[in-house]
């Protein structure tokens, strides 16, 4: 954060956004693509619910603790509840089950599949009066096919229950952001620290009823994403996405979600040898045409 000294003047501030800015947008871009495979990689000895609650659980406390040391509030007993919900909504239904079904589906193919998260959102919408228009309305109905498409490629047609998995986090990632808009949450930071921590007790009940046990000797390289997930993934990226929020235009904020599939996609085949179909291409791109229909009639009703 910018100090109260003289040299904090207007002029330095722009100075440093024209810099922070590519940084962050680079972050969210390259770092949150890059995390499907990390899951992978670390998938090889850490079992999915066990590795999820991890990931928060330190990523929380971290960051918890940094924000206490810096006099921030803690959360009321409401907004305890409230982000109990939603964490375990987002991060343990999303998050975890995104992880549970790259035990069977690829790093891209996942990335592209949770893309489709923007679809569900705006159905679930609907369920507070907020119905989509017309323009909306069409594309959900591409986006939708696009899901389909992307189901005959060969990524999720060969793994049924992992597809399923996709298809409920992304369901769950967008109930949980509809749902948090009307909900009193912890501000700032703190939302994200508590929804972490909470969402960490909740995978690690998960993790335990189903038979999850930590791994007696995890593989070096294993340990090393898990530690990139939770340095990377959970604080640095995510800081990064706070200052480009209150930066730059929404639109720009929110362009990874256009960005991370392919870029997820283009590292799963260039460092992991997946595959990616024709079907699973063509996916893709109706999923993320129908994404960028739905963000810009929004963008034009605001």
């Amino acid at each position: 954060m910018p100090d109260a000294s003289p040299s904090s003047t207007p002029t330095a501030a722009v100075t440093d956004a024209r810099w922070m800015v590519p940084l962050s947008l680079f972050a969210l871009y390259v770092i949150w693509g890059s995390t499907y495979l990390g899951i992978r990689y670390a998938l090889v000895s850490y079992p999915p619910f066990l590795l999820a609650a991890l990931r928060f659980a330190i990523a929380g406390v971290l960051l918890f603790a940094v924000l206490r040391v810096r006099g921030a509030t803690l959360p009321t007993a409401r907004q305890w509840r409230n982000a109990a919900i939603v964490g375990t909504l987002l991060l343990a239904g999303g998050n975890g089950l995104v992880c549970f079904a790259e035990q069977s589906v690829s790093s891209g193919i996942a990335a592209v599949a949770v893309a489709s998260m923007p679809l569900f959102a705006a159905v679930f919408g609907g369920l507070y009066g907020e119905w989509p228009s017309r323009g909306e309305t069409a594309g959900l109905v591409l986006g939708f096919i696009g899901v389909i498409v992307l189901n005959l490629g060969a990524g999720l047609s060969g793994s049924p229950l992992g597809a399923i998995a996709l298809i409920v986090a992304a369901s769950c990632w967008a109930f949980g952001s509809v749902w948090s808009k009307r909900q009193d949450m912890p501000k700032g930071p703190m939302n994200t620290a508590a929804q972490m921590l909470c969402a960490s007790v909740a995978l690690g009940i998960i993790a335990l009823l189903h038979g999850e046990r930590f791994p007696a000797h995890p593989e070096t390289s294993a340990t090393a994403a898990l530690a990139y997930l939770v340095v990377f993934g959970s604080l640095i990226a995510f800081s990064a996405y706070l200052y480009v929020l209150k930066t730059v235009r929404p639109a720009l904020a929110t362009s990874y979600a256009y960005v991370n599939p392919p870029v997820a996609v283009l590292f799963g085949v260039a460092l992991a040898g997946e595959h990616v179909g024709p079907f699973d291409l063509a996916g893709m791109a109706i999923i993320l045409v129908g994404v960028g229909i739905i963000t810009m009639m929004r963008g034009r009703k605001a």
